[in-house]
């Protein structure tokens, strides 16, 4: 597939990167050169200096007879102009941007062919928003995923000593709970993927992928580790875009508390937000965070757009007794050396995003794209469709597939029913089927597995 990425950022870098893996030609347009430059050093790709709205800039990028547009650029302005020239002009067949302004989105009738032709919206802080929210409503969990509409739920969490099924072979999880079916899809120990097996044994520390029906979720936890209790009381650090969504989306069930040092910033969510206490100063501020009684809340978020600021009063908050705390990180050299000690969660937002976009990307009918382990690994709901003569999947038992190596089918959710992924299921034409897949490179594989063959046309 040929694929225009404009903006060369943490979001247009990353995207990059995970498509150009894929075998896709790919080009870049930033005003930028030494962001280019290091991309191209890094991968197989084409780069393009220039403003990413210009139709000679469009031209030169080779739009002309590109399949896809993806406008991520720091600006929804030139992001939306530049997908109006792409239809005007070029008749790209899909085009893809990332808007951030509420005030655009919010605008019914905006984005249509006979108005401004974008296909597909992506707000990464919108997806950043919800992806806290499933955190918070989860206690314990690393990572929570939404498939079918929310009935089946891909969950990661760390296991901890004590826990009932640690030290223990996987085959033993159905002996605990008969009544309840899940599926570990994938087991990450000291980074590495561990395709797991009836016989494989839980050690403290794993990163465990569970799948299972969205009420048991809580029920398998248990067995992972200690069940924390419900999170009640909230502090968050920054009120910006996301913070603003996060209180908004979470205020009628927790109390709430939302510090910003900007005063005019202050007086502004103050009157937006219904029930949550809007705080003036700075969240790295000992006596504040002391007078608000850090040592009694249950999550210190920290969701400004300063990494080190994020850092530095997360940090503080835990020591100063906050029960967990989550913390946004744009630079992803920064996630993985800060996650696990006094940081509970981190949080990378182009890791967040990059699921929306692939999502758009991928080919057969792929309706939820979900990177993990910040871009290690993907699951992804697939839906069948075709009959024994022209599918790869339908009529057959989960066993009988070919699956690509590193590959695994979790669940596959029928209607209203989740049925957990076991050799004997027989797959349905229109099933939703969740993979978990730990080498990217065979994602070309499993988009073959669910196109069909000219037979069902």
């Amino acid at each position: 597939m040929k694929i225009i990425i404009l903006g060369a950022g943490q979001v247009g870098g990353t995207l990059a990167q995970n498509l150009a893996i894929e075998e896709n030609d790919i080009t870049v347009v930033d005003t930028d050169g030494e962001l280019l430059r290091n991309l191209q050093d890094r991968m197989d790709i084409r780069t393009v200096i220039g403003r990413a709205s210009y139709p000679n800039i469009l031209r030169q990028a080779g739009a002309e007879d590109a399949d896809m547009l993806i406008a991520v650029t720091n600006s929804d302005e030139v992001n939306m102009i530049a997908c109006q020239i792409a239809f005007t002009l070029f008749r790209t067949p899909t085009k893809i941007a990332r808007i951030r302004a509420t005030a655009y989105i919010t605008r019914t009738g905006l984005f249509n062919n006979e108005a401004l032709p974008i296909d597909v919206i992506i707000s990464p802080e919108q997806v950043v928003t919800n992806h806290i929210k499933r955190l918070i409503e989860h206690p314990g969990a690393l990572q929570v995923l939404d498939f079918a509409q929310g009935k089946a739920q891909l969950v990661a969490v760390r296991a901890f000593h004590g826990g009932p099924l640690v030290g223990q072979e996987i085959r033993y999880l159905r002996q605990h709970m008969p009544s309840v079916d899940t599926r570990v899809a994938a087991i990450f120990r000291r980074d590495r993927a561990i395709m797991p097996e009836g016989s494989t044994i839980i050690e403290v520390d794993d990163e465990v992928f569970f799948i299972a029906a969205k009420n048991n979720i809580r029920a398998v936890m248990s067995e992972l580790r200690k069940l924390e209790s419900n999170y009640s009381r909230i502090i968050i650090a920054g009120g910006g875009n996301i913070g603003e969504r996060l209180a908004e989306a979470i205020e009628s069930r927790y109390r709430v508390k939302i510090i910003d040092h900007n005063v005019g910033r202050c007086r502004y969510l103050s009157q937006a937000l219904s029930s949550t206490i809007v705080l003036q100063g700075s969240a790295s501020d000992q006596n504040l965070l002391l007078e608000e009684n850090i040592e009694e809340t249950d999550v210190f978020l920290a969701v400004t757009n300063d990494d080190e600021a994020n850092i530095m009063s997360s940090m503080l908050a835990k020591r100063l007794g906050a029960r967990k705390v989550m913390t946004i990180i744009n630079n992803p050299a920064y996630v993985d050396l800060v996650q696990g000690g006094d940081i509970d969660i981190a949080i990378s937002p182009q890791q967040v995003t990059i699921g929306s976009l692939l999502t758009h990307v991928r080919r057969g009918d792929m309706v939820n794209v979900h990177s993990l382990r910040r871009g290690a690994a993907e699951a992804i709901e697939a839906i069948a469709h075709g009959d024994e003569n022209s599918s790869r999947v339908v009529g057959k038992a989960i066993g009988d597939i070919d699956l690509p190596e590193g590959t695994t089918i979790g669940a596959i959710v029928r209607g209203d029913e989740v049925l957990i992924a076991h050799d004997h299921v027989i797959i349905e034409t229109d099933d939703h089927i969740i993979l978990f897949l730990v080498d990217k490179r065979r994602i070309r594989d499993v988009e073959r597995l669910f196109q069909v063959g000219i037979t069902f046309f």
